[in-house]
């Protein structure tokens, strides 16, 4: 089967195209999956950039979906023929936080991920597929989607009436923006481009704000909503941004912490956090169970991913540099 290795060191140009052997038939209690396509996280690229560890020759990508061609003596989750999404913490079933061990069994981290054709995996290590969508769209859901659902309705309280504010317009944000919609929340959006507000505006977003233009954008958080401030912040950024975050949230209000892409560490206006009683919490992605009422709520809504791009698999490092240069909308998928 064809594969994309990460060698040493880390890096994109050290991306290699591989002939490996095929895994063969699934065992007891696995499953045999011929993927379809996987997507770009924030994750992914710090893995292949050498921010995360990895082990020379790792298969990196934690997302992947497609279809069961085998399954194994007593699996009885699937059949052949069913479309299958992976989970980002396969040991994590169920509870508010993820198990320790958990945290050390990561697809495309420190074990094989998805940019490869096929893999025999533990029948718990995948969840069944919206209906009727795609491997591309499916490969979208396992990290951005399940990040997006559990901050706002796992660890936030998201419902008609919320006001949410999201940040940017990759794949976790955008996820957010359709997911708080759907719920019957107040959208508030952020972004440095206004080709991209607008594209915002046009999945949903009720107010905009172009944060080169409005530095003090949580002082306009505060402005548009009357001086209250919104409920939740899907914040993305970091340390760079988490200040903001919390001018524009309300008092109690909740800053769900999910990205560092404006900085890893920093000084917090620990004040602001007391006074306002904020709720600031950081997340991991999600649950078996979560990302099982994720494609529920997906269903029942008729919400389908928005992706930006497609690359074949032989071009991941190509997607990775599109994704760096900030030129999606959504997701980018790499076709399997």
């Amino acid at each position: 089967m064809r594969a994309i290795q990460l060698r040493a060191p880390a890096s994109l140009d050290n991306l290699v195209l591989a002939d490996l052997a095929d895994p063969g038939d699934p065992g007891p209690g696995e499953i045999r999956v011929r993927l379809g396509a996987s997507s770009l996280n924030f994750h992914d690229f710090a893995v292949v950039a050498g921010m995360i560890p990895a082990a020379d020759g790792r298969i990196p990508m934690s997302d992947g979906a497609g279809i069961v061609e085998a399954v194994g003596e007593g699996v009885t989750a699937y059949k052949v023929g069913d479309m299958v999404v992976s989970l980002f913490f396969p040991d994590w079933d169920d509870g508010t936080a993820p198990p320790v061990p958990a945290l050390t069994n990561v697809p495309g981290d420190s074990t094989d991920g998805y940019a490869r054709e096929v893999v025999v995996r533990p029948q718990h290590w995948f969840t069944r597929a919206p209906s009727g969508w795609s491997a591309a769209e499916a490969a979208t859901l396992t990290c951005a989607g399940l990040t997006a659902w559990r901050a706002l309705f796992v660890d936030g309280t998201t419902q008609p009436g919320s006001t949410v504010l999201v940040q940017g317009s990759g794949g976790v944000s955008v996820f957010a923006l359709q997911f708080a919609k759907a719920a019957g929340a107040r959208v508030i959006a952020t972004s440095s481009s206004d080709a991209k507000l607008e594209k915002l505006r046009a999945l949903g977003a009720d107010d905009l704000i172009n944060y080169k233009e409005v530095p003090a954008w949580g002082a306009r958080a505060m402005e548009l909503t009357g001086g209250r401030g919104v409920d939740t912040v899907v914040e993305i950024g970091g340390a760079g941004t988490l200040d903001q975050s919390m001018v524009a949230t309300r008092v109690g209000g909740h800053v769900a912490l999910i990205g560092v892409l404006a900085g890893i560490v920093g000084p917090v206006q620990t004040a602001l956090l007391m006074s306002k009683n904020l709720r600031v919490q950081g997340l991991t992605v999600g649950s078996r169970a979560q990302q099982l009422d994720m494609i529920a709520g997906v269903e029942a809504n008729g919400i389908r991913p928005v992706i930006s791009d497609h690359f074949p698999l032989e071009e991941l490092g190509n997607a990775f540099r599109h994704q760096i240069a900030n030129a999606h909308f959504g997701k980018i998928v790499v076709d399997i």
